[in-house]
Protein backbone atom coordinates (compact mmCIF):
# COMPACT_ATOMS: atom_id res chain seq x y z
CA UNK A 1 0.00 0.00 0.00
CA UNK A 2 1.39 3.49 -0.92
CA UNK A 3 1.72 6.51 1.31
CA UNK A 4 -0.98 8.93 1.43
CA UNK A 5 0.38 12.63 1.77
CA UNK A 6 -2.39 15.00 3.30
CA UNK A 7 -2.28 18.49 4.67
CA UNK A 8 -3.65 17.71 8.09
CA UNK A 9 -4.58 14.76 9.81
CA UNK A 10 -6.29 14.64 13.25
CA UNK A 11 -6.43 11.67 15.38
CA UNK A 12 -7.71 11.34 19.02
CA UNK A 13 -8.30 8.71 21.80
CA UNK A 14 -5.27 6.37 21.14
CA UNK A 15 -5.36 5.37 24.79
CA UNK A 16 -2.00 3.94 24.73
CA UNK A 17 -1.15 2.39 27.99
CA UNK A 18 -4.11 0.70 27.87
CA UNK A 19 -5.59 -2.85 26.81
CA UNK A 20 -7.98 -0.89 24.61
CA UNK A 21 -5.54 0.63 22.64
CA UNK A 22 -5.17 -1.26 18.98
CA UNK A 23 -1.85 -0.73 18.65
CA UNK A 24 -1.95 -2.78 15.20
CA UNK A 25 -3.97 -0.90 13.37
CA UNK A 26 -2.84 2.45 14.92
CA UNK A 27 0.77 1.40 13.62
CA UNK A 28 -0.42 0.61 9.94
CA UNK A 29 -2.11 3.86 9.72
CA UNK A 30 1.23 6.26 11.26
CA UNK A 31 2.88 3.70 8.66
CA UNK A 32 0.57 4.65 5.68
CA UNK A 33 -0.17 8.13 6.07
CA UNK A 34 1.82 11.16 6.27
CA UNK A 35 0.85 15.06 6.67
CA UNK A 36 2.27 18.61 6.90
CA UNK A 37 0.58 18.76 10.21
CA UNK A 38 -0.68 16.13 12.59
CA UNK A 39 -3.01 16.89 15.81
CA UNK A 40 -2.83 14.75 18.64
CA UNK A 41 -6.34 15.35 19.93
CA UNK A 42 -6.21 13.94 23.60
CA UNK A 43 -6.54 10.77 25.37
CA UNK A 44 -2.79 10.07 24.06
CA UNK A 45 -1.62 8.33 26.56
CA UNK A 46 -4.06 6.79 29.22
CA UNK A 47 -3.39 7.83 32.90
CA UNK A 48 -6.28 6.49 33.93
CA UNK A 49 -5.44 3.02 33.04
CA UNK A 50 -2.22 3.62 33.83
CA UNK A 51 -2.70 4.41 37.11
CA UNK A 52 -4.39 0.97 38.09
CA UNK A 53 -2.22 -1.03 35.89
CA UNK A 54 1.29 -0.77 34.65
CA UNK A 55 0.80 -2.22 30.83
CA UNK A 56 3.06 -0.88 27.76
CA UNK A 57 4.07 -3.49 25.54
CA UNK A 58 6.74 -2.91 22.79
CA UNK A 59 4.16 -1.75 20.42
CA UNK A 60 3.04 0.90 22.51
CA UNK A 61 6.77 2.26 22.41
CA UNK A 62 7.08 1.92 18.69
CA UNK A 63 3.98 4.26 18.16
CA UNK A 64 5.83 7.10 20.47
CA UNK A 65 8.73 6.42 18.22
CA UNK A 66 6.69 6.55 15.20
CA UNK A 67 5.13 9.71 16.71
CA UNK A 68 8.48 11.43 17.26
CA UNK A 69 10.14 10.34 14.53
CA UNK A 70 7.20 12.25 11.96
CA UNK A 71 8.11 14.90 14.31
CA UNK A 72 11.79 15.17 13.46
CA UNK A 73 11.33 14.66 9.91
CA UNK A 74 9.39 18.03 9.62
CA UNK A 75 5.85 16.79 10.63
CA UNK A 76 4.16 19.63 12.61
CA UNK A 77 2.94 18.10 15.56
CA UNK A 78 0.04 19.87 18.21
CA UNK A 79 -0.82 17.90 21.02
CA UNK A 80 -4.15 18.79 22.20
CA UNK A 81 -4.38 16.82 25.94
CA UNK A 82 -7.92 15.30 26.92
CA UNK A 83 -9.09 14.11 30.21
CA UNK A 84 -6.96 10.95 30.22
CA UNK A 85 -4.41 12.59 29.94
CA UNK A 86 -5.35 16.02 31.73
CA UNK A 87 -1.70 16.06 33.73
CA UNK A 88 -0.15 17.71 30.78
CA UNK A 89 -2.25 20.78 29.96
CA UNK A 90 -0.30 21.84 33.05
CA UNK A 91 2.35 22.45 29.78
CA UNK A 92 0.60 24.55 27.33
CA UNK A 93 3.11 26.17 25.13
CA UNK A 94 5.81 23.83 25.96
CA UNK A 95 8.05 21.81 23.27
CA UNK A 96 8.57 18.13 23.65
CA UNK A 97 10.42 16.80 21.39
CA UNK A 98 9.73 19.13 18.60
CA UNK A 99 6.17 18.73 19.55
CA UNK A 100 4.02 21.35 20.64
CA UNK A 101 1.30 20.96 23.70
CA UNK A 102 -1.43 23.30 22.78
CA UNK A 103 -4.89 23.11 25.69
CA UNK A 104 -6.59 24.57 22.13
CA UNK A 105 -5.90 25.85 18.71
CA UNK A 106 -7.48 27.41 15.87
CA UNK A 107 -6.74 25.55 12.63
CA UNK A 108 -7.08 27.38 9.05
CA UNK A 109 -7.99 24.99 6.32
CA UNK A 110 -6.50 25.70 2.45
CA UNK A 111 -10.01 26.88 2.33
CA UNK A 112 -9.41 29.48 4.71
CA UNK A 113 -12.06 27.65 7.38
CA UNK A 114 -11.54 28.20 10.94
CA UNK A 115 -11.53 25.32 12.96
CA UNK A 116 -11.27 24.90 16.89
CA UNK A 117 -9.55 22.03 18.04
CA UNK A 118 -10.61 20.89 21.75
CA UNK A 119 -10.57 17.21 23.05
CA UNK A 120 -14.14 17.82 23.58
CA UNK A 121 -14.46 16.58 27.37
CA UNK A 122 -14.85 20.85 28.39
CA UNK A 123 -18.18 20.40 26.74
CA UNK A 124 -19.35 16.86 28.77
CA UNK A 125 -20.76 17.92 31.66
CA UNK A 126 -20.04 14.42 33.36
CA UNK A 127 -16.83 14.83 32.72
CA UNK A 128 -16.67 18.52 33.76
CA UNK A 129 -18.39 18.10 36.84
CA UNK A 130 -18.74 14.69 38.17
CA UNK A 131 -15.22 13.58 37.75
CA UNK A 132 -16.58 10.38 39.78
CA UNK A 133 -19.17 9.25 37.23
CA UNK A 134 -17.05 9.54 34.46
CA UNK A 135 -14.19 7.36 36.07
CA UNK A 136 -16.83 4.58 37.06
CA UNK A 137 -18.33 4.43 33.68
CA UNK A 138 -15.04 4.56 32.01
CA UNK A 139 -14.50 1.13 34.63
CA UNK A 140 -17.69 0.07 32.31
CA UNK A 141 -16.30 0.87 29.23
CA UNK A 142 -13.41 -1.15 30.15
CA UNK A 143 -14.58 -3.93 30.80
CA UNK A 144 -16.68 -4.40 26.89
CA UNK A 145 -13.30 -3.35 25.45
CA UNK A 146 -11.65 -6.59 27.51
CA UNK A 147 -14.37 -8.60 26.58
CA UNK A 148 -14.40 -7.29 22.82
CA UNK A 149 -11.22 -8.39 22.68
CA UNK A 150 -11.95 -12.07 23.18
CA UNK A 151 -14.85 -11.54 20.94
CA UNK A 152 -12.89 -10.29 18.28
CA UNK A 153 -10.72 -13.51 18.26
CA UNK A 154 -13.89 -15.96 18.51
CA UNK A 155 -15.29 -14.29 15.25
CA UNK A 156 -11.74 -14.50 13.70
CA UNK A 157 -11.59 -18.86 14.38
CA UNK A 158 -15.31 -18.80 12.90
CA UNK A 159 -14.46 -17.38 10.03
CA UNK A 160 -16.10 -13.83 10.70
CA UNK A 161 -14.90 -10.37 9.96
CA UNK A 162 -12.76 -9.73 13.15
CA UNK A 163 -13.45 -6.21 13.07
CA UNK A 164 -16.24 -5.83 15.94
CA UNK A 165 -17.22 -3.22 18.14
CA UNK A 166 -19.42 -4.71 21.20
CA UNK A 167 -19.07 -0.97 22.70
CA UNK A 168 -20.23 0.70 19.77
CA UNK A 169 -22.86 -1.42 19.43
CA UNK A 170 -24.07 -1.17 22.97
CA UNK A 171 -23.74 2.53 22.57
CA UNK A 172 -26.54 2.29 19.93
CA UNK A 173 -28.85 0.29 21.33
CA UNK A 174 -28.90 2.37 24.79
CA UNK A 175 -31.34 5.08 23.73
CA UNK A 176 -29.80 7.27 26.64
CA UNK A 177 -26.14 6.99 24.81
CA UNK A 178 -27.61 8.13 21.38
CA UNK A 179 -28.95 10.48 23.32
CA UNK A 180 -25.77 11.88 25.23
CA UNK A 181 -24.28 12.17 22.18
CA UNK A 182 -26.88 14.12 20.26
CA UNK A 183 -27.05 16.81 23.20
CA UNK A 184 -22.64 16.47 23.70
CA UNK A 185 -22.59 17.88 20.18
CA UNK A 186 -25.33 20.28 20.18
CA UNK A 187 -24.50 21.74 23.46
CA UNK A 188 -20.97 21.98 21.50
CA UNK A 189 -22.07 23.82 18.17
CA UNK A 190 -24.79 25.79 20.07
CA UNK A 191 -21.46 27.13 22.31
CA UNK A 192 -19.21 27.99 19.80
CA UNK A 193 -21.21 29.18 16.62
CA UNK A 194 -20.65 32.54 17.52
CA UNK A 195 -16.89 32.45 18.39
CA UNK A 196 -15.87 33.47 14.74
CA UNK A 197 -15.67 29.51 13.81
CA UNK A 198 -16.57 27.51 11.21
CA UNK A 199 -16.40 24.62 13.14
CA UNK A 200 -15.07 22.51 15.99
CA UNK A 201 -12.93 19.42 15.73
CA UNK A 202 -12.43 17.58 18.25
CA UNK A 203 -13.00 13.66 20.00
CA UNK A 204 -13.16 12.51 23.64
CA UNK A 205 -17.01 10.48 22.80
CA UNK A 206 -15.35 7.96 20.06
CA UNK A 207 -17.76 8.66 17.66
CA UNK A 208 -16.66 9.58 14.72
CA UNK A 209 -18.45 12.23 12.78
CA UNK A 210 -18.56 15.00 10.19
CA UNK A 211 -21.90 17.08 10.10
CA UNK A 212 -23.50 20.19 9.42
CA UNK A 213 -25.17 21.55 12.72
CA UNK A 214 -27.17 25.24 11.98
CA UNK A 215 -24.54 25.97 9.39
CA UNK A 216 -21.52 24.89 11.96
CA UNK A 217 -19.19 22.21 11.03
CA UNK A 218 -18.94 19.54 13.62
CA UNK A 219 -16.08 17.34 13.12
CA UNK A 220 -14.97 14.38 15.84
CA UNK A 221 -12.31 12.25 14.86
CA UNK A 222 -12.98 9.24 16.66
CA UNK A 223 -11.20 6.74 18.38
CA UNK A 224 -8.03 4.10 17.95
CA UNK A 225 -9.73 1.73 20.25
CA UNK A 226 -13.53 0.63 18.97
CA UNK A 227 -13.77 2.29 15.46
CA UNK A 228 -9.71 3.17 14.12
CA UNK A 229 -11.00 6.26 12.64
CA UNK A 230 -8.85 9.84 12.05
CA UNK A 231 -9.90 12.68 9.94
CA UNK A 232 -7.76 14.01 7.16
CA UNK A 233 -7.56 17.65 5.49
CA UNK A 234 -6.54 17.31 1.59
CA UNK A 235 -4.47 20.04 -0.10
CA UNK A 236 -7.38 21.56 -1.06
CA UNK A 237 -9.11 21.88 2.57
CA UNK A 238 -11.45 19.07 2.10
CA UNK A 239 -12.02 16.88 4.94
CA UNK A 240 -12.93 13.56 5.31
CA UNK A 241 -13.36 10.96 8.00
CA UNK A 242 -11.74 7.57 7.25
CA UNK A 243 -11.59 3.84 8.71
CA UNK A 244 -8.38 2.32 8.94
CA UNK A 245 -8.11 -1.37 10.07
CA UNK A 246 -4.71 -2.90 10.01
CA UNK A 247 -4.18 -5.20 6.93
CA UNK A 248 -7.07 -3.71 5.34
CA UNK A 249 -8.08 -1.35 2.57
CA UNK A 250 -8.76 1.77 4.64
CA UNK A 251 -12.59 2.70 3.92
CA UNK A 252 -13.67 6.05 2.92
CA UNK A 253 -16.81 6.94 4.96
CA UNK A 254 -17.43 10.69 5.17
CA UNK A 255 -16.26 13.79 3.14
CA UNK A 256 -16.96 17.37 3.70
CA UNK A 257 -18.08 19.62 0.08
CA UNK A 258 -19.70 17.11 -1.19
CA UNK A 259 -16.95 15.61 -3.14
CA UNK A 260 -16.09 11.96 -4.36
CA UNK A 261 -13.62 9.94 -2.36
CA UNK A 262 -10.14 10.75 -3.09
CA UNK A 263 -8.34 7.70 -4.58
CA UNK A 264 -5.72 8.16 -2.15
Amino acid sequence: MNTSFYRTIWISDLHIGSTQCQADALLDFLKHNDSEKLYLVGDIIDFWALSKKMYWPRDHNTIIQKILRKARHGTQIIYVPGNHDENVRDYDDYVFGDIVVKNSDIHTTAQGKRFLIVHGDEYDTIAKHHKWLAKIGSVGYDWLIEINRFLRMFRKLIGRQSHFSLAAFVKFKVKNAVQFISDYEESMVRTLKNENLDGVICGHIHHAEIKEIAGFLYVNTGDFVESCTAIVEHQDGRLELIRWLAQETPQLTQQHEGQMPHPG
